[in-house]
This record gives C-alpha cells, structure tokens and sequence, in this order.
C-alpha cells in the first residue's frame, strides 16, 4: 500500500503581490462563488528549492531546470569553464586542451542538448507534400530540431539532474582531450530515466514532451495557495522623488507608478507518495526523509519573492496539520467554501478546517476504529505542537 504524506497549511500575508498575472495584479480565484487571491503552485515550488532552506538541508542533490544549458556546455568545451557550480558535483578536471573551434563547440553542444528533447519532427506532415517534393527530386523537408543552433536554447525547458550535469561534465573532458565529435553512445550515456540522487527532481518531477521515455513522476502534489476568506485586490499609486531635483523649473515626481495588492490568509495543501519518492530516489530511504524534511520547511517559511522589496510580504505559517497513511488523499479546502468572515479569522480558520477533516473521515470511515489518519499538528496561536516534532512524524 501506497504511503501519502499530507500536509494542509495556514499562512498569513499581509499587503503583497506575492504571484501575479499578465496585468502585474495579484493572482485571483472564484471559490464559493467569490473572488480570493491565489498563489500559483509554480511560484511556490519555485520559491521552496531555490530557497536557502532547501540549499543547505540538500547540498549537492538539487539538479537545474533550465532552456539554457547548451549555452554552458559551448563555453566549457572551449575553455574548461566547468558546469560543477550549477549543482555542486564532481568538479570538472581539466586535461590536455584540445582547443576546440567555435564551431566544434557549438555543434557539439547542440548534439549533447538535443539528446535530452530533440525528436526529429518534419516540419510538414502533409503526405502529398512530401510526395511532390520527391517527384521533384527534392526529397522530404529536413527535420526541424528542438534545439536553436544559434542560441543553443531548447523549445522546452528541461530539468536535468545532477547525474546528468556531472555525466555531462565527463563527457565535456572526454571531448576537450580527445578533439572528437561526441559518439552515439557517448550521448546515449548522459541522460537517465530516474532522478537519481536529485531531490527535487524526484519531488517535483520532469515531463520531456519530445522525450517521454525519460520523464520523471512527481512524488509530490502542490495545489494552489488561495485565501479562506474574500478579497478585494486595491491599487497602490505610488511616486519616486527625485534627490537632485530642487524644484527650480519642475517640482513634480520623478516617476509615478501603480502596483496591485492585497492581504490574506492563504490555505495550502500538499500530497508527498513517499514510497514513489524513495523509489525515484533509488531506495535511498535516508535522503528522501531529509528531502521531505527540506520541503516541509520550505513551504512553512519560505514565502515567494514577488514584490519583496516593496511589500516585505515574509512570513511562517501559523498553523500545520500533517497527516501519514495509506487512504486516498483528499484536500480539505471544502472548509472553505463559504468564506470565513470572523474578527478572528486564524481561529475560525483552524476550527473549521479540524472540524472538515473529522466530518469527512467520520462519513467515510466511520466503521473503523481508527477513524482519523495518525497525525500531528502546529499551532502558533495557541502555542501548541512544533516543526521537529511534526517533521520527525512524518520520516517515521
């Protein structure tokens, strides 16, 4: 039986433009029939592994996510500028110099980069056309590459794990002594089906269009962030003053500006498959309880950037409900579909979401003995519970 870790978190945010949309406002959701705001699941595990938390409790085992690696690759073949600082693996040692040409250089970098999303794709599938062409003794269309050879850039962003940054890296060595075109199996050997040693590739996954073979299954699920209660996104008008101005000829602003914003207390749920993390982890049980350890953290302290300079929007969550078990996981944001209008809005919040939990599980498994899931919490508005505790629950 599956094991899912569920963890259900209230935050609290004041004035922010933490995530925003296409116009710079905040991102908005209808829930219950009423607008609140949301965080997109993107923004928030983005913000979780670039985080300094993440960095320091997985040194070494966090790989890059990237259209841009072919650019790298380019510079460290020509001049053995290694690609061990993106993900801090196995330094490039540098060897006799072959002294590649610009030209071998890009090729050979557009090769490695197309191994991981290039599927040759015509660029007409029109039959009848491809017929015309040979009748005309043109042949068929040439292949169009994922891959820009000027650029070195990929169509598809690729998440490639550490594994692979260091397996490219020898291959990067192979090539700067050998002065030769990489082989195919040479390529064949720089990419991987699993995640290997790479956290939060095993945590959060990777989906190669053009490549399935070597996708990865996220063992974690992140919903979006939204508030319990309704919200209403006001304008900032702000202006800059300018210090040398003495309003000799123009006392006005330097600049005027608007900006969105808006506060509120955000629910947020996540789903960890433990068992599919330790299997994309490759049985390795101790990193995928410091990786699990590392994210739990990271959600509860680890705000998103957006507008951070101006809004200064940090902030923990108050309340953490985590729970272990082999039941199909569910969210609990049903407690919020009528929005929470108390003065004390944290205390109904939480009130509303135990009660949720306790009435669904009474419905469902009513019969059991064990009606709720194991679980431990954390309220820093009663004071109650801790994070070493709910994080040593969840690894046991």
């Amino acid at each position: 039986m599956t094991t899912f870790l569920q963890l259900h978190f209230l935050t609290s945010y004041p004035p922010a433009c933490l995530n925003r949309d296409e116009l710079n406002r905040p991102k908005t959701g209808v829930m219950g029939g009423v607008p609140r705001l949301r965080i997109a699941s993107q923004s928030l595990k983005r913000a979780w592994r670039t985080s300094d938390v993440f960095w320091e409790k997985l040194t070494g085992r966090i790989g890059i996510r990237s259209k841009e690696l072919g650019r790298k690759i380019k510079m460290a073949l020509l001049n053995g500028e290694a690609l061990d600082e993106l993900v801090k693996v196995e330094p490039l040692q540098k060897g006799s110099d072959g002294k590649l040409t610009e030209k071998q250089a890009t090729e050979w970098a557009w090769m490695i980069v197309s191994k991981f999303v290039d599927k040759k794709i015509k660029e007409d599938d029109d039959a009848d056309k491809d017929e015309e062409a040979k009748e005309k003794g043109k042949g068929k269309k040439a292949p169009k590459s994922n891959v820009n050879k000027d650029t070195l850039k990929s169509e598809q962003i690729v998440f490639y794990s550490r594994e692979e940054i260091a397996a490219i890296n020898r291959l990067i060595l192979q090539l700067r002594e050998q002065c030769k075109a990489p082989t195919e199996k040479q390529l064949s050997e720089i990419i991987v089906r699993e995640a290997g040693g790479t956290a939060d590739l095993a945590l959060f996954g990777r989906m190669l269009a053009s490549s399935p073979d070597y996708n990865v299954e996220a063992a974690c699920e992140v919903g979006h962030a939204i508030t319990v209660h309704k919200v209403a996104v006001e304008d900032d008008y702000f202006t800059a003053v300018d210090d040398l101005n003495k309003h000799e000829v123009d006392a006005g602003s330097a600049h005027i500006g608007e900006q969105g914003f808006a506060a509120g207390l955000f629910y947020l749920y996540a789903c960890i498959n433990r068992d599919l993390l330790i299997e994309n982890l490759d049985g390795a049980t101790d990193l995928a309880d410091n990786t699990i350890k590392a994210l739990v953290e990271a959600a509860a302290t680890v705000a998103p950037t957006g507008k951070q300079k101006s809004f200064a929007s940090r902030a923990w969550a108050s309340y953490i409900l985590a729970e272990k078990g082999t039941r199909q996981p569910r969210s609990l944001s049903v407690a919020f579909l009528k929005p929470v209008k108390s003065d004390d809005m944290l205390q109904e919040a939480i009130q509303k979401l135990e009660e949720t939990r306790t009435r669904l599980d009474t419905v469902y498994y009513g019969h059991e003995k064990e009606i709720s899931l194991p679980s431990e919490s954390l309220n820093a508005l009663e004071g109650t519970g801790n994070l070493n505790a709910l994080l040593n629950f969840l690894i046991r």
